[in-house]
C-alpha cells in the first residue's frame, strides 16, 4: 500500500476507536489524512470497505506476529485457549474499533464479500496455527477446517454480544473455551 492509502486506513482507525463506527466520515477522514476526499473515494468505495481493510491489516499482523512468536503449549486446547484470550484482549484494549471493524464484517455489504472472505481465510490460517503449534503449508483436514470455521464462528458471535454490551470480554473467552472443548472432543470421536 502507499503512503496515502496506509493514512486513510490509520486515520479511520483512529476515528473509530475515539467515537466508534459512526465517526468514520469520509469528508473528516480526508481532512485529517490530509488527502483530498476523491483519493478516498479513488482507494476505497465506502468507510466499511476502509474498515475492512484496517481490519485485514490488524489480521495480517496478528499472523506475523505468530509466525515469529507461534502460540506455546503442550495441546491443542491450550494452544487455541492462549490464541483466543489473546486475540480477545487485544481487541478489548481498543473496543470502539473493535465494534467498528466487527460491524463492518457483519455488513452485508456486497462490495466487501472478496475482503470479508479474504479476512475469513486468513483467520482460518491463524486459528490452525494456534492448532497446531505451528505454521505449516500442509493442506488442512475436514475435521481441521471445520474446527476453525466453528470456532472463528463462535468467536464472531460473542464478540458481537461483547460490543452489544450484553457481556463482558472474560464471557467471550470463556465460551470460545468451552466450544474448543467440546469440538476437539468430538473430533477425538470421530
Amino acid at each position: 500500500m502507499d503512503e496515502r492509502t496506509l493514512r486513510i486506513i490509520s486515520v479511520a482507525m483512529e476515528l473509530a476507536e475515539r467515537d466508534g463506527y459512526d465517526a468514520v466520515r469520509l469528508r473528516e477522514l480526508a481532512a485529517q489524512a490530509d488527502v483530498a476526499l476523491g483519493t478516498v473515494y479513488k482507494r476505497f468505495s465506502s468507510k466499511e470497505d476502509i474498515l475492512a481493510a484496517a481490519l485485514q491489516m490488524q489480521v495480517d499482523a496478528l499472523a506475523n506476529n505468530m509466525r515469529e512468536n507461534p502460540i506455546q503449549g503442550e495441546t491443542p486446547q491450550d494452544r487455541l485457549d492462549t490464541f483466543f484470550e489473546m486475540a480477545t484482549t487485544a481487541l478489548a484494549q481498543r473496543p470502539k474499533l473493535a465494534g467498528a471493524m466487527l460491524r463492518t464484517v457483519a455488513s452485508g455489504v456486497p462490495e466487501l464479500s472478496e475482503k470479508v472472505t479474504r479476512y475469513h481465510g486468513r483467520m482460518t490460517e491463524v486459528i490452525l496455527a494456534a492448532y497446531r503449534g505451528e505454521w505449516s503449508e500442509d493442506f488442512p483436514s475436514d475435521n481441521e477446517q471445520t474446527l476453525a470455521h466453528l470456532l472463528q464462528n463462535v468467536w464472531f458471535a460473542t464478540l458481537v454480544g461483547w460490543t452489544g454490551g450484553l457481556h463482558d470480554q472474560d464471557v467471550v473467552i470463556e465460551t470460545v473455551q468451552q466450544a474448543t472443548r467440546l469440538l476437539l472432543k468430538g473430533m477425538e470421536n470421530s
